[in-house]
């Protein structure tokens, strides 16, 4: 007799992204973390910026990104792709914490 969904098919919400993080994988989100900033490091030390666009703080450099593409190297689009998609790694995290701290519910 089939009654329906397995229990290993069932979802159950209330338990969902509340367990434990073991030590091995808190270390390795962390240098996950720090290999993404490096990686970013990196490619900005190396990146060409157009003669007409040199930027000298954040804004500028987030102002001047689209140009990066102009030399058309490996470098440059690399950097630009960190550049934009940082931020939404970083939005991404914000609603994760967010979540696990019950101000954002995933429920609705």
């Amino acid at each position: 007799m089939h009654m329906g969904m397995s229990a290993r098919g069932r979802k159950i919400t209330s338990q969902f992204g509340h367990a434990d993080i073991g030590v091995s994988r808190y270390f390795a989100l962390y240098l996950a973390q720090a290999g993404w900033v490096a990686l970013g490091l990196y490619l900005y030390s190396q990146a060409i910026w157009p003669s007409t666009c040199t930027p000298h703080g954040l804004v500028e450099i987030y102002m001047c990104s689209g140009q990066l593409a102009d030399n058309r190297g490996w470098v440059e689009a690399a950097l630009m792709t960190w550049l934009w998609t940082t931020p939404l790694l970083l939005a991404l995290a914000g609603m994760e914490l967010l979540r696990r701290m019950g101000i954002l519910r995933s429920d609705r």
